[in-house]
């Protein structure tokens, strides 16, 4: 699903009317009558209902929300801030409606001073003082009155977004003025800031709400921004030929584990192998080497010269995809070895964990990475690659799209919604995926995913797509029968083929 900028959601309104065509104040309705049932599906007309609308749109939609739920006989008191004495158009027609509706319980309009009402636990609050057209934080008043509502034991609804959080750059917003909603519901789209991990205290539970706006314009238009769902993955995955012999289903290597770190070699082997590679070498360390040969019986051992640490490049002529650096180690030699791979290798590479670390402590190999390289980092590894604390997920987002764009490389930044920046400056979002997936190894596992899925023949942006949603996919089920508490990285695996198996039904 694409993810528009507010100029791009603004377009889409106006293409809308133009197009359908439709008044602005006639959507607004459409609006409002889709906000109206989700609230009456969630909440009955016994529940006290308090709608502060603002001067905009957003208060338009929300006093024709306050109309919409008295005339079903909620008792609904409505609180408009006109502090500027201007309203928007719709705004104006909303508030004659609200005047002229006889069952609202109370109608004030604030324009100077505000005596607020006395917000109760059973009391629903509806949130329409501001919606994605704000650029700077709230201030004042209305940084006063977020606080107030914030403070109140009363359960909270923002209409479209949370009123003081922007849709797309909060580096510099100020946290305490922002609505903190126990539900959003969102207009037609998710919006980026949604997305971010720093913003989900304000969003509450979300729901996307389908308002008919112009499916043309939708797929028509290119958006920078996108989410991944599963018809899109469906249509990515590969068929297995009934007469495929294991020489032509693609030839992995991993280059994983230290001395005492044999388990995250393990993992990516093990994944790797799942992902259907037909062949899969581990090299690794000889101390490793009884591990890795009764653990994975299934992969051919590699073993290095030295006893505990990886410690010179092989030749990757014969292989079909490199995954590197999980469990590495971070010794001087095997920071040599790794660029050497790096550099010789002529097959797609991924690269993850200890292998990103020795690139953040020799910084200026990253202008010697070659092209199309998957770099994996979790938001640590990234700021240390980077150099620089990042103030904020949008812009530790807005760097890595930068990197991918500079080193024409796949930076797949892991978080909740995995974000992978493509080189030509495009982001997907991953939408799988659950807090029971937080262990050791869970990126170990994800690193031999997306490997085994180069090696049968993806190319690098597909399988960083389908490896991240095969990844979430599998922690999910894995997350349905065993809960998210208990859950291992060795649990990921084991869902893998139920996750594959789901796809290809």
């Amino acid at each position: 699903m694409k993810i528009f900028t507010y100029n791009q959601i603004k377009e889409l309104d106006r293409y809308t009317m133009e197009h359908e065509p439709i008044r602005s104040i006639d959507l607004m309705e459409r609006a409002a009558k889709a906000l109206s049932r989700t609230i009456m599906d969630n909440w009955t007309n016994r529940t006290p209902v308090v709608v502060f609308a603002g001067p905009g749109n957003n208060g338009g939609d929300a006093m024709a929300v306050a109309r919409m739920l008295a005339e079903q006989n909620y008792a609904v008191s409505v609180y408009l801030f006109n502090i500027s004495d201007h309203l928007s158009e719709d705004c104006v027609t909303n508030r004659q409606r609200v005047v002229d509706c006889k069952q609202i319980k109370e109608f004030v309009e604030v324009t100077t001073q505000f005596d607020p009402p006395v917000l109760e636990a059973d009391m629903l609050v509806i949130d329409g003082l501001f919606g994605s057209g704000i650029n700077k934080p709230l201030a004042g008043g209305f940084a006063s009155l977020v606080k107030y509502i914030n403070q109140s034991p009363s359960t909270i609804v923002s209409i479209d977004m949370p009123s003081g959080l922007m849709p797309e750059d909060n580096s510099y917003n100020v946290s305490a003025n922002i609505i903190r909603a126990d539900m959003t519901l969102t207009l037609q789209q998710k919006k980026l800031s949604f997305l971010f991990a720093d913003c989900q205290q304000f969003i509450g539970k979300l729901r996307v709400l389908d308002i008919r706006l112009s499916k043309d314009y939708i797929e028509k238009t290119d958006a920078r921004y996108a989410t991944i769902e599963e018809n899109y993955i469906r249509s990515k995955i590969k068929q297995r030929d009934d007469f495929a012999h294991k020489g032509n289903m693609g030839n992995a290597l991993i280059i994983a584990g230290s001395y005492g770190m044999a388990g995250a070699a393990v993992l990516a082997t093990e994944a790797c192998l799942r992902a259907g590679a037909g062949k899969v070498t581990i090299h690794t360390p000889k101390r490793n080497y009884n591990v890795l040969q009764t653990s994975v019986p299934e992969a051919v051992m590699q073993i290095d010269r030295e006893e505990t640490y990886f410690s010179e490049a092989v030749d990757a002529e014969d292989f079909d995809a490199v995954g590197i650096g999980p469990g590495l180690g971070q010794h001087e030699n095997t920071a040599i070895a790794l660029i050497t791979q790096l550099r010789r290798s002529q097959c797609p590479i991924v690269v993850d964990a200890d292998g990103l670390n020795m690139l953040t402590n020799h910084r200026a190999w990253m202008q010697q990475l070659p092209k199309g390289i998957i770099l994996t980092p979790h938001p640590k590894e990234f700021d240390r690659i980077v150099g620089t604390s990042c103030n904020g997920e949008y812009e530790r987002l807005h760097k890595a799209q930068e990197m991918a764009e500079n080193l024409h490389a796949f930076i797949l930044l892991k978080g909740h919604y995995s974000a992978l920046c493509m080189p030509d400056g495009h982001i997907l979002f991953n939408t799988t995926g659950n807090s029971g997936m937080a262990t050791a190894g869970s990126g170990d596992v994800l690193t031999g995913i997306i490997t085994g899925l180069l090696a049968r023949g993806y190319n690098a942006g597909d399988a960083c797509t389908v490896g991240m949603y095969l990844h979430g996919l599998a922690g999910d089920l894995a997350a349905k029968d065993l809960g998210k508490e208990s859950l291992i990285a060795r649990d990921i695996i084991k869902y893998l083929p139920h996750a594959f198996k789901r796809l290809e039904e």
